[in-house]
């Protein structure tokens, strides 16, 4: 080990700048912040190369004095923080620009609409120049070439499209949580996402689609401390990504507490497992809130988390309690005239699915059986899921390419426009031909054969949806999502049809769950089911399970079966 000593200053600032900027992401959050903390109305952003080559950002704020530009990026110089107890800005470190000459090549372009010229100020390290041009009001702020003079930190960067995709993230969440600016981000020379001022619905209209603005409500309980949109019931997803929350206008991943207590609200609205679309701005006195706690501001300290959440639950609450909610007891039945079928034969399967011997159906969606003695419930939705979801599946291993008649044109969300561009390579190789068309849309020229004939409502839309969105493995889901769509659905199950769903799911390769991770079958063993009516079974005798230190006489199986 080394002896203790003092970095050299320039290792220093480099470390410290890395605090700040990671990657350009990093340089688009803070310059955003500036722009709204200067109270622009208007922001552009570009980049180039995903951020690496070139991020520029532009405002029509207040701009900075001509005496003060020099001082701009000195580290820890700012003209926004008053108290680190009450911080009532986006910015408050003064680090940002600091650390982007630090990291890259810095432009500022800048004039206060009263000032009569520009100043254009110039920093790469600790080399810094002014000098005066001409400009609108407002600023413009560049940085090119980031780490281009650290090659360490270059090598570690992400894909250009993977920036971009965050970027787009940032920008659409920056869009929800202030609707009424204008917006416009541009990638490689492209417009990739544009807002006009409008309300709230507006914002979620820009960032995902008519669609879902026109299943969001108002959010606005008088005197509460919620306000922004939720979406109705049915436009749910299994899924947290789009619920979205800024604190006192400050765009934030919302603590875990707060998320459930908007879930919660909900109630039995919502399914088990399911999450809504909602924006949602928490106002808090500004001492109850630590900023400081993420080194992205991404993440904020929240006094008395607990009752905060709760307050959410409750305004949440009272926003939807107009909403009716209905449920409905099922009976148990047989279909009228059809008698249980024999069992059928070369069921059992390497699996260890059982041969099972259909009786009857249940609520017209479940199948009763008998196997081995004990009683089993097939839940035939899933169970026909699972069937289509591997039949889709190997068919998709070597499908190939069917060219529509007429190419499609469909409305792409800005989000799914940047995983386009990264994905484009894996969609053709699924024999899905997509291609951007210019202002949102995107031209789908060709479908997997095994999906073009399928019986599913808005196919097309369906498939582009899916492989673009923000999943782990799209295109998993989205052989699952074509299986669930055509699968046999309560009020079309017989025991026929019943039949020959359990038939084919004996022959699946994994028949247990469908491909949403739900059981397809449930067993009531004849053991248990004995025991709930405060019996023995035959089979407990046989195997001595009840005979004890009581010493129970063993009586003929018919005793035990009959009473």
């Amino acid at each position: 080990m080394t002896s203790i000593r003092i970095l050299p200053p320039e290792v220093a600032r480099q470390i410290a700048a890395g605090e700040v900027v990671s990657r350009p992401l990093d340089v688009v959050r803070e310059l955003l912040d500036n722009a709204l903390d200067a109270g622009a109305s208007r922001v552009d952003v570009e980049v180039v190369r995903g951020g690496l080559e070139r991020v520029t950002v532009r405002d029509n704020g207040a701009g900075i004095p001509e005496g003060e530009v020099p001082l701009a990026p000195l580290r820890h110089a700012t003209s926004k923080l008053e108290s680190v107890e009450r911080v009532t800005t986006l910015g408050f470190r003064g680090e940002a620009l600091w650390a982007m000459a630090q990291a890259g090549r810095l432009t500022v372009t800048t004039r206060p609409a009263a000032q009569l010229g520009a100043v254009r100020l110039a920093a790469s390290g600790d080399e810094v120049s002014v000098s005066r041009v001409s400009a609108a009001a407002g600023t413009t702020v560049s940085v090119e070439g980031l780490f281009a003079h650290l090659p360490a930190r270059l090598r570690t960067q992400g894909s250009a499209a993977a920036e971009v995709r965050e970027v787009t993230a940032l920008l659409s969440r920056y869009v929800l949580h202030r609707p009424g600016l204008h917006w416009r981000l541009t990638v490689d020379g492209e417009v990739r996402l544009q807002h006009a001022p409008s309300g709230a619905r507006g914002a979620v209209a820009s960032v995902y689609g008519p669609l879902s603005a026109n299943r969001v409500l108002p959010m606005e309980v008088p005197g509460g401390v919620l306000s922004g949109v939720l979406s109705r019931p049915e436009l749910m997803r299994s899924r947290r990504d789009r619920m979205h929350f800024s604190v006192n206008g400050r765009p934030v991943l919302a603590p875990p507490e707060l998320e459930q207590a908007v879930v919660d609200g909900y109630g039995t609205l919502l399914p088990s497992s399911q999450a809504p679309l909602c924006v949602l701005d928490v106002r808090v006195p500004p001492e109850d809130v630590n900023p400081n706690v993420h080194p992205a501001k991404a993440v904020v300290a929240l006094a008395d988390v607990a009752v905060l959440a709760a307050r959410v639950r409750d305004e949440v609450r009272a926003a939807l309690s107009g909403l009716p909610l209905a449920g409905a007891v099922p009976d148990l039945h047989l279909p009228e005239g059809v008698s249980p079928v024999a069992s059928m034969s070369a069921i059992t399967s390497a699996t260890g699915f059982p041969e099972l011997r259909p009786v009857g159906v249940h609520a017209a969606l479940y199948l009763l059986a008998e196997g081995d003695g004990d009683l089993w419930i097939v839940d035939v939705h899933a169970a026909h899921e699972r069937v289509l979801f591997e039949r889709l599946s190997e068919r998709l291993a070597g499908a190939e390419a069917l060219e529509l008649p007429v190419p499609e044109l469909l409305q792409l969300t800005p989000g799914q426009l940047a995983r386009l561009q990264e994905r484009q390579a894996d969609l053709q190789g699924m024999g899905l031909t997509l291609e951007p068309f210019g202002a949102g849309l995107a031209r789908l020229r060709s479908l997997p054969a095994a999906f073009a004939a399928l019986p599913v409502p808005r196919l097309h839309e369906l498939i582009v949806e899916t492989v673009l969105g923000d999943l782990p493995d799209p295109v998993r889901e989205l052989v699952g999502r074509l299986a669930c769509a055509p699968a046999l659905k309560a009020g079309h199950v017989t025991l026929e049809s019943g039949t020959r769903v359990l038939a084919d799911l004996s022959r699946c390769g994994q028949p247990w769950a469908c491909p949403h991770g739900r059981p397809t079958t449930l067993r009531l063993s004849e053991r248990d089911l004995a025991h709930s009516f405060g019996r023995r079974g035959p089979r407990d005798v046989a195997r001595g399970r009840d005979v004890r230190e009581e010493r129970v006489p063993v009586r003929p199986s018919s005793d035990l079966t009959d009473g």
